[in-house]
């Protein structure tokens, strides 16, 4: 019902938007003269706030074509490595002739779609081959294509390694660390060829017990049910995954946007107000932010539920007491893989000392293998892009994905 009801007010918006948009592009006509008056010039601004009201569902386009390597412009393009159900191994590829290490991206999957990680790409692609798990919109994938859970989940980031194949490096990023640290246990403990040189974790709850968030706090305010009862809803018919019970991308949106909803009202007044006056470039920056922000999928009910229970609630990797497909999860079995874990000053959502505690579980690491970096200043999304990525925390990956290489 929650998500018929969403729909049918996206549709019922939709006409309005529309309209909004076409008077604007109308206006765009008009004489310079008029566009410059006061009155018009808000009219416009407010025609474009309408017309961007609202939310979309596919993903944006990731805008790589080309990158500066060594001096010169080199060309990029996306290409499907692996394709499932529900997701795809992205590379993108140079047309050259590189001998670069090669770095798999993985991507949260908490209601956006990976290209959030486009600004992590970027600082990545000059001096790696880059690959990421490319999630798909949960509402597309058919109900016969079956379950995807956490261990799908871990069964995807291993079957992507296996594709890039030996000697590669792996980057998780937010969410996923305790699925990507799991997924890394399961290949040194099988001597699996592609185990990756370096296991970078970015901002990402290893252990939720340490320092919780506000975040932390609602996880384990209500029992598993609760979450199941409230949160989940039926994929609607007119999709292809009509019928499949999911967690949808507008309901974490929403949350997202509770946790910060002063903060998100400013920055469209500060957009209306940028386009009233003509600063256009200004406006211009909120608006590529929130395009992204905007864009958002749907997660599977099971990957939901079960990575609050076994993540957020049971606490169950740094217990000791995970299991994947009935077997124990253990990443002291990560003998040969060097791990870097970073973490912001400031953030809010994964807090310090959360995504460090992977040290202690992987213990038969050498202790000069692993290496930690607490980021000043920087909140969670400053972990993984922005300039202090960029120019402060890529530089230490980088130098131990060319130690390791």
């Amino acid at each position: 019902m929650k998500y018929r009801a969403y729909q049918a007010q996206s549709d019922m918006m939709a006409p309005l938007r529309a309209m909004a948009t076409l008077a604007n592009a109308a206006l765009g006509h008009s004489p310079p003269w008029m566009r410059t008056l006061p009155s018009v010039a808000r009219l416009s601004a407010g025609w474009t706030l309408l017309g961007r009201a609202g939310l979309t569902h596919h993903r944006p386009d990731y805008g790589f074509r080309s990158v500066r390597v060594g001096g010169s412009e080199v060309a990029v393009t996306e290409e499907t490595v692996v394709s499932t159900p529900f997701g795809d191994l992205i590379r993108f590829r140079k047309d050259a002739d590189l001998d670069q290490p090669r770095v798999l991206v993985v991507a949260p999957l908490s209601g956006h779609f990976a290209t959030l990680l486009r600004g992590t790409v970027e600082v990545l692609l000059p001096d790696n081959d880059v690959y990421i798990t490319d999630w798909r919109n949960a509402r597309d994938a058919p109900v016969a294509a079956g379950r995807f859970g956490f261990d799908e989940y871990v069964d995807h980031v291993i079957a992507f390694m296996a594709a890039i194949g030996p000697g590669a490096h792996l980057l998780s990023v937010c969410q996923p660390c305790a699925h990507a640290l799991a997924a890394v246990a399961i290949m040194a403990e099988d001597d699996h060829p592609a185990t990756p040189r370096t296991l970078t974790l970015m901002a990402g709850p290893v252990d939720t017990r340490i320092n919780p968030t506000s975040v932390n706090e609602l996880a384990t305010r209500h029992p598993i049910e609760w979450f199941e009862e409230e949160l989940i809803c039926t994929v609607p018919a007119g999709y292809a995954g009509a019928g499949r019970r999911v967690y949808p991308g507008f309901v974490q949106l929403t949350a997202f946007m509770m946790m910060n909803l002063n903060r998100h009202v400013d920055a469209h007044v500060d957009m209306f107000t940028h386009l009233a006056v003509g600063r256009h470039a200004e406006a211009q920056t909120s608006q590529t932010f929130y395009d992204e922000y905007f864009a958002v999928l749907d997660l599977t009910a099971e990957f939901y539920l079960e990575t609050v229970s076994r993540v957020f609630q049971q606490h169950l990797l740094p217990k000791g007491e995970l299991v994947w497909h009935g077997r124990k999860v253990d990443p002291a079995a990560i003998r040969r893989t060097a791990l870097f874990t970073v973490e912001g000053e400031r953030d809010d959502i994964c807090s310090v000392g959360q995504t460090v505690a992977a040290h202690d579980l992987c213990r038969s690491i050498y202790a000069n293998r692993k290496h930690h970096h607490l980021q000043a200043g920087v909140g969670h999304y400053g972990v993984f892009s922005g300039r202090k990525w960029a120019t402060q925390i890529y530089p230490l990956v980088r130098n131990m994905i060319l130690a390791a290489s």
